[in-house]
């Protein structure tokens, strides 16, 4: 039930980074081409792997799924906080606050479950190559992305709902460029525990479990590599999971830091300059390192760019 007391602001006022308007311009205009490129690259990875037929296998699938969810959560964030560089009020309703945190909880949530889906879609290709198309069926690859988008928006509407029944009867002012959950319990005048309490539980059963998938399927990769007689296939086993694997430590190495440390650790200050690279950073490297050395989506967009040469 809710407190007696609750208070719902009408608005919350977002920090941000900086008051020094030359630097807001700065870095508005280096956000926004950063922005620009994640939607674009995102966006182009999508329509390459659903136009070329070379690319209509699991790993691409789970790979457009992942560069839809890119571009969702970094739409989440970037419009609001480019607007913020140049406003004179940096203002936030208290139900688009809300929808905010409710779409970029789900968005990160998923992100794990489909970047765990991708190293197990690795495991058996590499580990049981024989059994790989009986094993990983359109059916199956379907069942664990909707399996990702429902446990992301379920545990996403199980914060929201507690922090968003807080009782905020002091500041309204978050100090952040977006609404996420630790700063904004920090603005409750009542007591945060039961929503502490779940965000460890929650964010730490996805992204412990999900890093176990991670680093289990990995090792077993790594062992079947290490078996191989052929340095051909040790170097295109490598090939395919280095993309995947430097993704993960970029993920994950941020999302653990942010969310699976104690409330009494927390610094603002460090958290803002660490959540702006995951948040609006990270989802452009993505079209690049799953691009850069992977010779089907070279090909592909290859073919896909001489083909628009020869209609012209």
């Amino acid at each position: 039930m809710l407190e007696p007391n609750y208070t719902a602001p009408a608005e919350f006022v977002l920090v941000g980074f900086t008051d020094f308007l030359p630097l807001r311009i700065t870095l508005f205009v280096v956000f926004l081409v950063v922005y620009m490129l994640t939607v674009s690259g995102n966006l182009g990875l999508i329509i390459l792997i659903n136009t070329d037929r070379s690319l209509r296998n699991p790993m691409y699938y789970f790979l457009s799924n992942l560069a839809f969810l890119d571009i969702c959560y970094s739409t989440t964030i970037a419009p609001q906080m480019l607007a913020n560089f140049v406003a004179s009020k940096k203002r936030i309703s208290f139900q688009g606050c809300a929808l905010q945190m409710l779409s970029f909880a789900c968005c990160v949530d998923a992100e794990c479950l489909v970047l765990a889906a991708m190293a197990y879609d690795r495991y058996a290709a590499v580990r049981q190559p024989l059994l790989y198309s009986a094993r990983m069926t359109p059916r199956f690859c379907l069942g664990l992305v909707l399996l990702a988008y429902a446990s992301g928006s379920t545990t996403s509407l199980v914060h929201v709902s507690l922090a968003f029944r807080l009782s905020y009867c002091g500041s309204n002012v978050v100090d952040h460029f977006f609404c996420d959950i630790p700063p904004l319990l920090a603005l409750s005048c009542v007591d945060t525990h039961i929503n502490q309490l779940l965000l460890f539980a929650l964010c730490g059963f996805i992204q412990s479990s999900t890093f176990a998938v991670i680093f289990i399927s990995y090792a077993c990769i790594l062992h079947t590599v290490l078996l191989m007689k052929s340095s051909g296939g040790r170097s295109k086993a490598f090939s395919t999971c280095t993309p995947h694997l430097l993704a993960v430590a970029l993920f994950y190495g941020t999302l653990l830091f942010m969310y699976l440390r104690p409330a009494a650790s927390y610094s603002l200050a460090l958290d803002k300059g660490i959540a702006v690279f995951y948040t609006v950073v990270f989802p452009m490297f993505n079209p690049i390192i799953y691009s850069f050395r992977n010779k089907d989506v070279k090909n592909a967009l290859k073919k896909l760019l001489e083909k628009e040469w020869i209609f012209r």
